[in-house]
């Protein structure tokens, strides 16, 4: 971890942090989700780092210490591929291995379809190749009930006044207890999303309080105003490329006790093959105890799966 370097680059008028390890021509570009930042990717970097290759992890705008947008509830998915765009350019990178988890999914996907010269090949976790809009799973998207919390969260203020009532760390914590559960956070009528989880439960065995602290410090200064323009509420709005097809080779590692896989649709859109409609030269891989947050929880099992396909498409 102390070999991890840190600095800013420029992209679209604002400074975005990016985080670096290893050197040379191979290049790995990690992506992060929510409530996760550049360091969800700590055991990732220094491994793949280990293994010969150049990983970059990025703070997306609005998020731990990358700078936020004038506007940040205008923001989109379209500014995050931008982004990702611009580090590359601004670092002098031709070309990279793109490896994403959670909504960083849609990132990465966009930009396999936008700026196919630019990818590799594509890693995902927890989320498979889908885009905004969630086009495949649109017919069985009126099974969600009405208290998940991605309804919840899609809501302007609701979620500020839910969170509000606790400290930044505090609601770090909930969010990643509730997250690590095999089910889908779901609140009653008159329930809150963050009184899912006692302020007082214990975090997962593989998350430390030093981690913990990490995320807690990282949100304090970044807050949640772009965190939930992006993804929550922009995630059901079409971007416009559903009839894009992503050429890059294609790995989902997916932990099967991950409450994603029974998102209305989901499993089946993975199992059944579906999703290799999208993403013809694809491999798929379930992890058994796997859950949403499978790079922190099987970090060498991950690891080696990373590394391992990353390997085959270097040859």
């Amino acid at each position: 971890m102390e070999k991890i370097q840190h600095n800013h680059v420029q992209a679209k008028g604002l400074k975005l942090h990016v985080a670096q390890i290893g050197t040379g021509p191979k290049v790995v570009v990690f992506l992060h989700g929510f409530p996760e930042i550049w360091y969800s990717w700590r055991h990732q970097m220094v491994a793949v780092a280990n293994a010969g290759y150049r990983a970059i992890s990025i703070d997306f705008r609005g998020y731990g210490l990358s700078e936020h947008p004038s506007e940040p509830e205008k923001a989109t998915f379209n500014d995050f591929v931008n982004d990702v765009v611009a580090v590359l350019d601004s670092l002098g990178i031709t070309k990279a291995h793109l490896v994403a988890k959670d909504f960083g999914a849609f990132v990465a996907a966009m930009v396999g379809i936008l700026h196919p010269d630019r990818v590799s090949t594509i890693i995902l976790l927890g989320v498979p190749f889908l885009l905004p809009g969630l086009s495949p799973l649109q017919s069985q998207l009126h099974l969600i009930p009405p208290g998940f919390y991605m309804l919840r969260w899609m809501v302007p203020g609701g979620a500020e006044a839910d969170f509000g009532r606790f400290d930044t760390k505090t609601v770090i914590r909930k969010v990643y207890i509730m997250f690590s559960g095999s089910l889908p956070p779901v609140a009653a009528d008159n329930q809150e999303i963050m009184d899912l989880v006692d302020s007082s439960a214990p975090v997962p065995p593989w998350l430390s309080e030093e981690d913990l602290a990490e995320y807690g410090s990282l949100y304090e200064k970044s807050g949640f105003r772009t965190a939930l323009q992006v993804p929550y509420r922009t995630m059901m709005l079409p971007c416009g490329l559903d009839d894009g097809k992503i050429r890059a080779p294609g790995l989902v590692i997916m932990g099967e006790q991950d409450y994603i896989m029974k998102f209305p649709g989901l499993e089946d859109y993975i199992r059944s093959g579906k999703v290799k409609e999208f993403v013809p030269n694809l491999d798929v891989t379930f992890l058994a105890q796997g859950t949403h947050f499978v790079q922190e929880q099987l970090p060498e099992e991950v690891n080696h799966l990373i590394i391992s396909f990353l390997n085959k498409h270097c040859e």
